[in-house]
């Protein structure tokens, strides 16, 4: 990505997005564009503004994070704006909704702040973020059985697994290449395929369709 990461902060607590919003705007490369207090005005803000990335909380009135996102994703996730959520929240149920409506990544505010800042770095270059904790609880919810599919899994190639497999250890393209000594050209290609074999559109949904298969 060329020039400043531009992004829209969505949180309703008035010191918690302030605090937010000194920390991205003291980073170079960083630039908030808006701020949202709901969930109603972040679906808006990101349609007027097409930043590159929301920065989105889940408890918020007129409209939650989750519902929020899964709008924006809809209307202009298109044009290459993704959303990161950052909330305090960490129960099955809300990471599930959040990754069900399109979040690229999923991040606790009680992350150290290199974790954020690399995180929005990650997210807005086209990767996902994950919290170690929240990864941990997907997996362990695909293997309680909780999120079982009744389809049969698709067939992946080794390859693709291998791709597969560090994308959910939140590796980035060029570092997936350099460890499997492929050009970064290739592992698109083997993204390209599982996402079609998945039936889904991102790196999140891959790494969460896969965990419910079986696959990873």
């Amino acid at each position: 990505m060329s020039g400043s990461i531009r992004v829209v902060v969505a949180d309703d607590h008035p010191i918690v997005r302030a605090g937010i919003v000194g920390l991205l705007e003291s980073e170079p490369g960083i630039d908030v564009v808006g701020e949202a207090v709901d969930g109603g005005e972040a679906v808006a803000l990101a349609i007027e503004l097409r930043p590159d990335l929301v920065l989105m909380d889940l408890r918020m009135p007129v409209l939650d994070g989750a519902a929020a996102t899964e709008r924006i994703v809809a209307s202009v996730g298109g044009t290459g704006t993704r959303v990161l959520v950052l909330t305090t929240y960490e129960t099955d149920d809300h990471i599930l909704a959040a990754i069900e409506a399109g979040a690229s990544g999923y991040l606790l505010k009680a992350a150290p702040q290199e974790e954020i800042l690399a995180g929005i770095r990650s997210v807005a270059a086209g990767e996902t973020v994950l919290a170690p904790s929240i990864a941990a609880k997907l997996v362990a919810r695909v293997r309680s059985g909780a999120t079982a599919a009744s389809d049969p899994a698709p067939s992946l190639s080794p390859r693709e697994l291998d791709v597969l497999r560090l994308v959910a250890d939140g590796r980035s393209n060029p570092e997936i290449g350099r460890m499997l000594h492929i050009g970064e050209a290739t592992v698109k290609t083997h993204l390209i395929h599982v996402f079609e074999k998945l039936e889904v559109n991102d790196r999140t949904r891959a790494v969460t369709r896969a965990m419910e298969l079986g696959l990873l």
